[in-house]
């Protein structure tokens, strides 16, 4: 995976709540995982500066805490954009065409899966079968899915979230 686009620009507000919570945990046996979901939700992600503060905090080697972000898929390297676009990869959406539609979306958006865009406002995952076979090729937006979808229709959908 390529290096995140966006810089880090953490609060003093979510760094004072990120000691509170390493604070409140750092007695407890396994607690890298636990302040781990907490750093999440105060940052919507975990970049490395994060991953530090936690190290450091916890006295867990970097190493470890870097390894529990990439193992588990709750966890993310990247922050999630305003409008968190994932395209399905599920068996029926493949065979139907999904890889082209993620071609056709980081195309449009000039990111990787994984990442999100300088301003913040898309990011990109595939994920698995979402449910929604009968509708394949699907892509979600938030809340919102497209489905019997073909790469023309994917700039006009993008364009009504700009």
């Amino acid at each position: 995976m390529s290096q995140n686009k966006i810089p880090f620009n953490g609060t003093p507000e979510q760094e004072a709540a990120l000691k509170a919570v390493i604070e409140k945990h750092k007695d407890m046996k396994g607690a890298a995982i636990p302040v781990l979901h907490e750093a999440q939700n105060i940052y919507g992600y975990l970049p490395i500066e994060v991953q530090e503060m936690i190290s450091e905090g916890l006295n867990v080697p970097l190493a470890e805490i870097y390894g529990i972000v990439t193992f588990y898929a709750q966890f993310s390297l990247n922050p999630k954009g305003t409008y968190q676009i994932g395209i399905c990869l599920g068996t029926a959406c493949y065979v139907k065409g999904s890889g082209d539609i993620l071609e056709k979306v980081k195309e449009l958006l000039g990111i990787d899966v994984g990442e999100c865009t300088p301003d913040g406002k898309f990011s990109l995952d595939a994920t698995r079968c979402i449910g929604a076979c009968g509708l394949a090729p699907v892509m979600t937006i938030n809340d919102e899915v497209y489905g019997r979808l073909t790469v023309d229709d994917i700039e006009d959908i993008l364009n009504k979230y700009q």
